[in-house]
């Protein structure tokens, strides 16, 4: 699993977005959380001083260097490592716009709830839409992107507990910029602000009125039986 990282530092500008995920989130989260390919931080932001035991596993050496500087939280542990060599389980395991990136999604699945506790659960958050592959997919290192049915799968142990679209406006956004600047690779920093502080919050209303049946990215959750 390699990641590209140059877009993670734009993105770490989304921070509505990213509190929209927290609270779709927030529920499931207990003490003894790992975030799998934590990047730099973004979204670790969100919960690190709400929990006492938190591992952060970041396998890119350049995104782990600056994970390392952008949080430094006593109660947070980093590792330059993988899923594959912790030893411990967890409560909870975080993959956030992670699993795109890895080859053999369906064995990394089954292995993350493995390292779950009993009543842990597993929290995914992916980008939605084959049809929306672009050159930006395969710049930031990604395989695909998902649809509904893939999470529908059974998963051994574990039941689906939470499975919604999320980001109806970015869809089109998405979908109109390909449409339009195909040699683009990646958005600028006006254009996620734009995304993240106008579109966002309206997208958060449309989300609900429209039972979260449409959108960019999908949010997942398994619990561990």
């Amino acid at each position: 699993m390699k990641y590209q990282g140059k877009e993670l530092e734009n993105f770490d500008l989304a921070n509505f977005w990213r509190n929209y995920i927290y609270f779709q989130v927030k529920l499931f989260l207990k003490n003894e959380i790992l975030e799998v390919g934590a990047g730099i931080g973004s979204f670790t932001k969100n919960y690190e001083k709400r929990f006492d035991k938190i591992t952060l596993i970041e396998p890119d050496k350049y995104n782990f260097i600056k994970l390392k500087q952008n949080i430094r939280s006593k109660n947070i542990v980093i590792l330059n490592t993988s899923i594959k060599k912790t030893k411990k389980k967890f409560n909870c395991i975080l993959y956030m716009n992670v699993l795109e990136h890895i080859k053999d999604h369906e064995k990394e699945i089954n292995f993350a709830i493995k390292k779950l506790n009993k009543n842990g659960f597993l929290i995914i958050l992916v980008p939605a839409h084959q049809k929306l592959f672009t050159e930006f997919d395969k710049a930031v290192g990604h395989y695909r992107r998902y649809s509904m049915s893939f999470f529908k799968k059974k998963f051994r142990n574990s039941t689906l507990e939470k499975l919604i679209f999320l980001d109806f406006f970015g869809y089109f956004l998405y979908f109109f910029n390909n449409l339009f600047l195909k040699k683009e690779v990646y958005p600028s920093k006006f254009k996620i602000l734009i995304w993240d502080k106008i579109f966002t919050p309206i997208t958060i209303i449309i989300d609900f009125l429209i039972g979260y049946k449409f959108g960019k990215n999908i949010l997942c959750v398994y619990k561990k039986i």
